[in-house]
């Protein structure tokens, strides 16, 4: 299984990034997670986005807030997909970081997943990487279903209680 590189402009963004980092854990997807900032070590983002498919990787997620430059700079400098989650800040809310994230020129793509939608970045990961793995395509498949019958059980007991 191809792996996945989670990149994030600090390590400020943990907490947020966590979220996802447990989503690939719950997936058994392998993972590295760096701090590489796009305007403090641009040289060494660089060097790890642009060898990242020799090394194993199949897509990266690239978490940074403010100008967030991050994600665009990895994809600058990558063939693999990328993923950018804009993080969220006490200024603007995020709106800056997302803007950032998701006005890309043609060519350079990056999907973006909503402020601090580092679980969906994950998600969005493993169904890249699932186009190639029939197991963890199963195990998705496995989760969605897991989902729908944890939210069908707080309906019928939201059912039970008010439906009377």
């Amino acid at each position: 299984m191809k792996k996945v590189a989670v990149i994030m402009g600090s390590d400020s963004d943990l907490p947020i990034v966590e979220k996802g980092i447990n989503v690939l854990r719950d997936y058994g997807i392998p993972f590295e997670v760096h701090v590489y900032s796009a305007h403090r070590t641009p040289a060494e983002a660089a060097a790890f986005v642009s060898s990242a498919a020799e090394r194993g990787f199949g897509v990266i997620i690239a978490a940074a807030g403010m100008a967030a430059h991050l994600a665009g700079a990895v994809a600058a400098n990558t063939h693999l997909p990328v993923i950018g989650i804009p993080i969220s800040s006490k200024n603007t809310g995020g709106a800056d970081a997302l803007w950032s994230t998701v006005q890309m020129p043609s060519g350079i793509p990056v999907a973006t997943v909503a402020i601090d939608g580092a679980a969906n970045a994950a998600h969005l990961a493993a169904e890249i990487l699932a186009l190639a793995d029939p197991e963890l395509t199963e195990r998705i498949k496995a989760a969605r279903a897991a989902a729908k019958e944890a939210v069908l059980a707080k309906n019928a007991a939201v059912e039970a209680k008010y439906n009377v």
